[in-house]
């Protein structure tokens, strides 16, 4: 019964959100060529299926990629931080700082360093755009930890490592797949960056690249729709891995 309504009540929401866009391009009689509808996306999707198949497939292990270097990185970072306050003090405003630079200014710079290197460029990107809520929620989680614990165990000859092991992962599993579902976003949103701003014919930003310079609304409109399924889709696997690993912080609220 659990299962049934946590997989209903997404499936209706979506329905219930496509009505309403099919039901505001009725009502305000706008064409495909102003504003594609639901009903307009089925034949741009079976026109160009196996374009979206193979796309799709770049777009997505390319980004779980940059997703990937971000865990082990941000990761990394949120320890050095968390552990030590000179650190912290030392690399807030600087991760702050790049993570206040629009990433599409940062593109055409890594484009011309790695000129020809089109997938490491786009996995870098997406990379740089989602490590930062990573490092800070592992940052934040391990700088909270109570010294307490941290005394007990240093008193009795644990090392960094096994304190974070024991002690500081558990506590900070929360906040770290918290940060990794907002990551999964920002990584997608880096990936189609690099795919639009430097094409080189892979990917769903090149497919809606496409579309746009054929003015084939109906085709950017499902490109869309392809890259919120893969976000949802991505997105979930993380909730499965936090239910996994950190059920036990799950709250049981109806």
């Amino acid at each position: 019964m659990e299962l049934a309504r946590r997989i209903a009540v997404p499936i209706a929401a979506i329905a219930v959100t496509l009505a309403l866009w099919e039901l505001l391009v009725w009502a305000n009689g706008w064409p495909d060529y102003k504003m594609a509808s639901p009903s307009d996306l089925g034949p741009a999707f079976w026109k160009f299926r196996w374009l979206f198949l193979q796309y799709s497939w770049d777009t997505l292990w390319r980004t779980i990629a940059g997703l990937g270097l971000s865990v082990i990185v941000g990761t990394l970072i949120g320890m050095v931080m968390g552990f030590s306050r000179v650190m912290r003090e030392a690399l807030y405003p600087l991760l702050v700082g790049f993570n206040a630079i629009p990433k599409a200014t940062v593109v055409p710079v890594i484009a011309l360093i790695f000129v020809g290197a089109h997938d490491m460029n786009t996995i870098l990107i997406a990379f740089m755009i989602s490590f930062f809520p990573i490092a800070v929620s592992i940052s934040i989680g391990l700088s909270t930890l109570e010294p307490e614990y941290r005394d007990i165990l240093s008193s009795l000859g644990a090392s960094r490592f096994t304190i974070f092991r024991k002690i500081a992962l558990p506590k900070t599993l929360p906040e770290f797949f918290g940060a990794l579902k907002v990551a999964v976003t920002l990584a997608f949103i880096g990936t189609n960056l690099m795919e639009i701003v430097e094409p080189h014919g892979k990917g769903l930003g090149h497919l809606f690249d496409s579309g746009k310079i054929n003015a084939d609304y109906p085709l950017m409109f499902a490109v869309l729709i392809a890259l919120a399924f893969l976000g949802i889709l991505l997105f979930y696997v993380v909730v499965v891995l936090e239910r996994t690993f950190a059920g036990w912080a799950e709250r049981g609220d109806t």
